[in-house]
């Protein structure tokens, strides 16, 4: 190993060991007890690589993180913790650290990982000599909004499980991308990941060489439940073939499984094998305040092959946040490229943005847009989008009283539409008195007009 590790633990013996430990296996070693010396040697640009203990006598390892990142982007940060709890691992995964180990760990295994934290890091390095024609270091996930932070928790969840996982979500989701996510950070991230799709089934793979190529690593069907029979039995069969000792199976799917199941698309036998852990990937019109950063994410990876624009209006930004995305992350992505290769001065504009998506897909609706989604995340996508529009700001007060007013008056409207006007018939449909159903209809001031209902 080449490079200078910044080691940060309250443990001397820790220190010492690992101190001992890199510098047999090349590496120069700068070690400290105190988080703000490790910070110090982080903005005096000093490391390659830090690791680094979560509960320190001057702070929390976990919340120097952003900190790092600021004055280092690059610099690869190995947290290790005697807290080995699934909430260590989840704060860990959100604060974007290189890996995670818990206490008390392995000394070889994490020799390891801080040899592939020095490999990314020289590597980072050679693209920067090399300039801008230099290719970005690909970000596994980008999101920090609630939707996405659930997303975290549940890969934090399944990452070394050995269940299969179910990845679902609409075209453009970033479903491979999680699942391979997935097997990078798990334990099996230096074996084969194998994806599997209707092409590979249709070139005739055989059982057995697929399952050499696994080995005991991961393997992934895309889009299952678009497979046709014959290549769900050959995956059937694949699963049988391979035991408990073969490689962790994956799928993604465009629709829920069991949905299909239902409708005959997938096959009984292939579903209760793949049916383990599901991780449903939101829309991007539910994760409404991640548009920005993944737009200014894709913009700085066209930075190495174009000089075109460079950075977004906020009004751009804004006007790219009001769309609603049909082909999720996919489309936003083409569509920043295009803007990077087109703008005529280095800044986007909100022109630009309207001019582009005014020749994309019309805009899918904003409620039933997803034929399964349940009213509660309908309900909960609007709300969202509604604190979104102000920013930093907060609501006028009296938000509860407006929005259950907003739920309320639409509810009892298509009530009465409903029951042709009628109000005990309307009563008890809601399952209120009619005293109360009248008492709502002068408040909120709805016109009630008596036909008869066709039925």
């Amino acid at each position: 190993m080449d490079g200078t590790v910044l080691v940060a633990d309250d443990d001397r013996t820790i220190r010492t060991v690992l101190t001992q430990a890199l510098t047999r296996a090349g590496c120069k070693v700068q070690a400290t007890s105190s988080l703000t010396t490790l910070l110090r040697w982080v903005s005096e640009g000093a490391g390659d690589v830090v690791i680094t203990d979560v509960m320190m006598p001057d702070g929390n390892g976990l919340e120097m993180l952003p900190k790092i990142a600021e004055d280092r982007p690059d610099m690869p940060v190995i947290v290790i913790s005697a807290q080995n709890t699934i909430m260590t691992t989840i704060k860990a995964a959100e604060a974007q650290a290189f890996d995670y180990l818990p206490k008390p760990f392995d000394l070889p295994d994490l020799m390891k990982r801080t040899a592939k934290a020095l490999e990314v890091a020289g590597g980072r390095k050679s693209r920067k000599a090399a300039g801008p024609d230099a290719e970005p270091q690909e970000l596994p996930l980008v999101g920090r909004s609630g939707a996405m932070q659930e997303v975290y928790k549940l890969i934090a969840r399944v990452l070394n499980a050995q269940l299969p996982v179910i990845v679902t979500g609409e075209s453009g989701t970033g479903k491979s991308l999680v699942a391979r996510t997935i097997h990078d950070m798990s334990d099996r991230r230096a074996r084969p990941f194998v994806t599997l799709s209707e092409s590979v089934f249709a070139r005739g793979a055989a059982l057995a060489d697929v399952l050499a190529e696994a080995g005991t690593g991961t393997v992934l069907f895309e889009d299952i439940a678009e497979l046709p029979d014959a290549y769900q039995v050959k995956a059937v069969h694949l699963m049988d073939a391979a035991g408990k000792s073969g490689p962790r199976f994956m799928a993604s799917s465009q629709v829920d499984l069991a949905l299909a199941m239902a409708e005959g698309k997938l096959r009984n036998d292939l579903f209760y094998r793949l049916d383990g852990a599901v991780l449903a990937l939101p829309p991007l019109r539910a994760r409404v305040e991640d548009i920005g950063l993944l737009a200014e994410h894709f913009l700085s990876k066209t930075l190495a092959s174009t000089n075109g624009a460079n950075s977004f209006a906020p009004e751009a930004l804004e006007r790219m946040r009001r769309y609603n995305w049909p082909g999720n992350v996919r489309q936003l992505a083409n569509t920043v490229e295009r803007l990077a290769l087109t703008g005529r001065t280095s800044q986007i504009s909100e022109n630009e943005v309207e001019a582009v998506l005014s020749t994309q897909p019309a805009l899918a609706p904003s409620l039933g847009a997803l034929s399964d989604e349940k009213l509660s995340e309908s309900v909960a996508r609007h709300l969202q989008r509604y604190f979104d529009l102000h920013g930093d700001a907060l609501p006028a007060p009296g938000l509860y009283g407006r929005i259950l007013r907003e739920m309320e008056m639409p509810l009892i409207e298509i009530a009465l539409d409903a029951t042709g006007g009628n109000q005990a018939k309307c009563a008890d449909l809601l399952g209120i008195n009619r005293n109360t159903l009248r008492k709502k209809i002068s408040e909120l001031d709805i016109s009630v007009t008596r036909r008869r209902k066709l039925m």
